[in-house]
């Protein structure tokens, strides 16, 4: 018994696994290579202070969050303290080789939560290494100060 074919191999008919092999490929490589920790997704708390400044340009950015993991850089590196003053002398030494007439600032955002005692850690080796430091703080509400400040 014979059965007759009703879909014939012809030039008409694509054959699309290729593509969608590629395309697989495609979406594992960007999903591998892309920045999969934005900054913005970092929960910090900043402290509050009665005061407002004004925004300055970032040359370089550390951030400590409540888990006392440090971000550096605009690329959000993972680093451990201990590691901090060589990474800062190499940022700072490349940023002075670009622009010569700049001063570096180094601007740390620190969780609220973090213990004072590895904050002042972080705080006098950033100071170390850079002519300038900035912290980030939340500017609060004058309406919402308690009365005996």
């Amino acid at each position: 018994m014979k059965f007759k074919k009703t879909l014939q191999s012809g030039p008409n008919l694509i054959d699309l696994t290729p593509l969608v092999d590629v395309i697989f490929l495609m979406l594992i490589f960007f999903v591998v290579t892309s920045d999969i920790l934005p900054l913005k997704s970092l929960n910090i708390e900043n402290p509050e202070l009665a005061r407002d400044s004004t925004p300055l340009t970032t040359q370089l950015l550390v951030v400590m969050d409540a888990q006392n993991v440090i971000y550096f850089g605009s690329k959000k590196d993972i680093i451990d303290l201990a590691s901090l003053k060589t990474h800062l002398v190499e940022e700072i030494g490349q940023l002075k080789k670009m622009h010569p007439t700049l001063i570096p600032t180094v601007v740390l955002s620190v969780d609220r939560r973090v213990e004072y005692g590895l904050f002042l850690r972080l705080f006098s080796l950033a100071q170390e290494c850079a002519p300038r430091l900035r912290l980030v703080y939340k500017p609060v509400d004058e309406a919402e100060l308690p009365e005996y400040l």
